[in-house]
């Protein structure tokens, strides 16, 4: 599959070399420019680019970039990105260490709702409860043993199970969340957030969610 990788931090260059090492044809862009990424791409065999190209001739986007900058990204970048093209979420909002107060995500909108309010489309979560170094190195073979799951969020049948399949290319089980909606269930502090449980574990944790947000990931008064 061709995918395109928008943000080149922990998770997106995990990503990139992870995808890449299963057979993907991938693209990554951050926002400074291809020229930053020329190491990240010859270690990982992705082909730097712009965001703009990122976006173009691909089977599935992966935005993995700090909440607070995607207003910045916003809609145009996917004017011309087909309709059937998946779009993955990745991201958490971090208001103390990272991205100030987001007035919309304290008042209770799930994370991904407001991400996909902002860039026009809808999304999947995944990836976003599960530490980078994790996801590189804890991968097993399908049907291994205490295989980690990940959660996976989204409203499109279709485009879930597409997505629900890279995630076990990767290594790991997926267990289906629910709705886009029900995605807060996933989020920095809830019971399923970085506790790399097998699938029976994460159903159990996003069972016992709470959707009022914990104070360390709440911004500061």
């Amino acid at each position: 599959m061709k995918i395109g990788i928008i943000g080149a931090g922990h998770i997106g260059g995990t990503l990139a070399r992870r995808l890449v090492a299963v057979g993907h044809d991938v693209k990554i862009a951050n926002s400074r420019g291809p020229q930053t990424l020329v190491d990240l791409a010859r270690e990982s065999g992705a082909k730097a680019v712009t965001v703009a190209n990122a976006v173009k001739d691909v089977g599935l986007i992966i935005v993995t970039i700090p909440e607070k900058n995607i207003p910045v990204l916003g809609q145009s970048v996917f004017e011309h990105v087909p309709a059937d093209v998946v779009i993955v979420d990745t991201g958490n909002y971090y208001p103390r260490e990272r991205d100030g107060r987001i007035a919309a995500i304290e008042e209770g909108v799930p994370e991904s709702v407001w991400m996909s309010g902002q860039i026009g489309r809808p999304v999947i979560k995944v990836f976003n409860n599960i530490y980078a170094q994790h996801l590189l190195e804890n991968g097993k073979p399908h049907g291994a043993a205490g295989r980690i799951a990940l959660p996976v969020s989204g409203d499109d049948a279709a485009a879930k199970k597409q997505v629900m399949a890279l995630v076990d290319q990767l290594g790991f089980d997926s267990v289906d969340a629910g709705s886009l909606a029900d995605s807060w269930r996933q989020q920095p502090g809830t019971p399923v957030y970085c506790g790399d449980f097998d699938a029976a574990g994460v159903r159990k944790a996003l069972a016992e969610a709470s959707p009022v947000r914990t104070e360390a990931f709440k911004a500061q008064a």
